[in-house]
């Protein structure tokens, strides 16, 4: 069974790494070693893991440096490992940016699970992420139907938000009012098309000026969510 998920192991302990990197072949995972936290960093660049199973105490940099560097470069998740189990060695790996955090020893479906679950977290925010619209301040969410515009809401109903979303999606792209139509509504609008400017008057009272994006009006043909270089 392979899962298509990568793991780095980086632990200075060959023994534990080699045992750990069985654990997570079993359940389908590709692994790559590092022993060295220069390594690991080095590892990370080259394999570009879904996964980081971190242990601190490493040579060359230890593990609260290495998750520095990563995270300086990528948002994947890692999970510490590490014998050191007081409350401030957890709080301090997860201010560096761990996402989870085991002590040693640990038993192997306890560090399976973990796994498992901070890949299904990881997944579910890049789908996320690839829902969103993000052009300067504005983030569109079409996941949840929501806008922001620095960090304040604005609200618009269902059809707004659609027609927003689908020309934001296609920035400085024009489009007829028919095709608006047909793509926001789904069928063909028998009639005028006064629908559309209905509702791009509608959103453009809702937009706050800015100097990066605005709703234009291409005269005689129809509408583009203009995108300025910035």
């Amino acid at each position: 069974m392979d899962t298509g998920y990568k793991i780095l192991i980086a632990d200075d302990d060959m023994h534990i790494a080699e045992l750990v990197a069985l654990y997570m072949e079993k359940e389908g995972y590709e692994t790559i070693e590092a022993h060295t936290g220069r390594e690991a960093v080095e590892m990370f660049k080259k394999f570009d893991p879904d996964v980081v199973l971190l242990d601190i105490m490493m040579p060359d940099g230890d593990g609260y440096q290495v998750c520095r560097e990563i995270r300086q470069i990528s948002k994947k998740p890692i999970i510490m490992m590490s014998a050191k189990g007081e409350v401030f060695d957890k709080v301090l790996g997860l201010e560096m940016g761990a996402d989870d955090y085991i002590v040693k020893p640990f038993d192997s479906r306890e560090l399976v699970a973990r796994t498992k679950s901070v890949l299904r977290r990881s997944v579910q925010k890049q789908e996320d992420d690839a829902k969103k619209i993000i052009l300067h301040d504005l983030v569109i969410n079409q996941s949840t139907y929501t806008v922001t515009y620095k960090n304040q809401e604005i609200v618009f109903p269902p059809k707004e938000f659609e027609v927003l979303s689908f020309l934001a999606k296609y920035p400085n792209q024009v489009f007829k009012r028919e095709e608006l139509l047909d793509k926001i509504w789904g069928y063909e609008f028998i009639g005028d098309t006064r629908t559309v400017d209905v509702h791009i008057k509608r959103i453009r009272a809702k937009l706050p000026k800015n100097d990066y994006w605005s709703l234009k009006t291409v005269w005689g043909v129809g509408y583009k969510f203009e995108v300025r270089e910035q």
